[in-house]
């Protein structure tokens, strides 16, 4: 069987889809020499009748479902982050309903969860820093309350009312003296949410990141780690040397991963990667390798899933949820590709063709005939006959 792809400049090229899936196991060892993190994205009910900029209507089953996947196979799930669309169709209120019932799941079944916290009830602008500082602390403690860790996101609101770096300071010093336990500090950079420009109060990357040290040094307590989502590898490794001790480094770089988790003579990162929800079962399966001290052979496993990576994460960066949507689906983990906030249509059809060919490659199918078919459906839709 072969499939008719779209490609560069409108032609149509043909492609044979591998004959068979990589079996990963499930329910095998816990992973043990890196904390690893998958961001989970949400299935949206295809049945509502909602608008893009409507409340989002969520499949809750479905969701539920993916997100015991992830856990059966070792990893950590990190809940309502930027790949569950937070920001980006996925509302406050929806939000808080996800991170209930992902925590209440996790605790059923056994799986680590931590979840985002952030300002984004805050919808209209002008908010002052006193409505940022409640809106974050409201966000707070619904996750502990939930039973999750916090990851303390980046906030649009605070961007938009901070006078300088003090006001970061000031503000994060608050919210991690009052927290339960320590939190997970996220800097996502402007290339995944532009409105995000000059986190930390500079433009100036080295200025932000001393400020971003700074809040860390003066509360390590209650740190348990960073996510840089700077797609800077380099940075990020200067950035992960000057930590205190006992502070991890996730990394967030969806470009650079696997020799970011591998680390170096003087360090590593753990992980909290977007990525890792389509490739979970492989990157929980190179993981294993690497705690077996065979770094070649995470390398091995892992090196060639970075094509599908870049390509998904390719500027606007933001748009990567539809591409990580797309494979959910055409490995079966959800009926339809459909997304809060009509994000599927993000993506152009190329995109996403050359998504399906990569992960093809990849064995990340465990039916390749049934993503055979379903990608021939969607390219049917497009008016490409098959």
């Amino acid at each position: 069987m072969t499939v008719r792809l779209p490609g560069a400049g409108g032609t149509l090229r043909t492609y044979e889809p591998r004959a068979g899936a990589t079996a990963y196991s499930v329910g095998s060892s816990p992973l043990v020499s890196r904390t690893v993190f998958s961001a989970a994205h949400v299935v949206a009910d295809p049945y509502a009748d909602t608008t893009p900029d409507g409340l989002a209507a969520v499949d809750w089953d479905a969701t539920l479902a993916f997100r015991r996947h992830l856990w059966a196979h070792g990893l950590g799930v990190a809940e309502a982050m930027d790949t569950a669309q937070r920001g980006m169709g996925l509302d406050w209120a929806g939000a808080a309903e996800l991170i209930r019932r992902s925590a209440a799941e996790a605790k059923a079944v056994g799986g680590r969860i931590a979840c985002g916290a952030g300002t984004d009830q805050l919808t209209q602008p002008g908010a002052d820093l006193e409505a940022v500082k409640a809106a974050y602390e409201e966000q707070l403690a619904h996750v502990e309350d939930c039973g999750a860790q916090a990851i303390l996101m980046a906030s649009r609101a605070l961007v938009a009312a901070a006078r300088g770096p003090e006001d970061y300071l000031d503000l994060y010093g608050h919210l991690l003296r009052q927290a339960r336990e320590p939190v997970i500090l996220h800097w996502l950079g402007p290339m995944f949410d532009p409105a995000l420009e000059g986190y930390w109060g500079s433009t100036d990357l080295d200025a932000a990141t001393e400020t971003f040290l700074k809040v860390i040094t003066e509360h390590p307590d209650k740190v348990d780690g960073i996510k840089v989502s700077l797609l800077d590898a380099q940075r990020e490794i200067d950035l992960r040397r000057r930590l205190p001790g006992g502070v991890r480094c996730y990394t967030g770089d969806d470009f650079n991963y696997p020799e970011l988790i591998a680390g170096d003579d003087q360090g590593f990162s753990h992980a909290l990667l977007g990525i890792f929800d389509p490739l979970g079962p492989l990157a929980a399966e190179a993981v294993r390798v690497l705690d077996t001290g065979d770094t070649k052979g995470f390398r091995a496993t892992l090196d060639p899933t970075v094509a599908l990576s870049r390509h998904l994460f390719e500027a606007p960066t933001r748009f990567y949820k539809t591409g990580v949507v797309l494979l959910a689906w055409l490995a079966g983990h959800q009926s339809h590709f459909t997304m809060v906030g009509g994000l599927q249509s993000a993506r152009s059809l190329p995109h996403l063709a050359r998504a399906y060919e990569l992960a093809d490659g990849l064995g990340l199918f465990p039916d390749p005939a049934l993503a055979e078919a379903r990608m021939k459906s969607l390219l049917t839709v497009y008016g490409v006959a098959q």
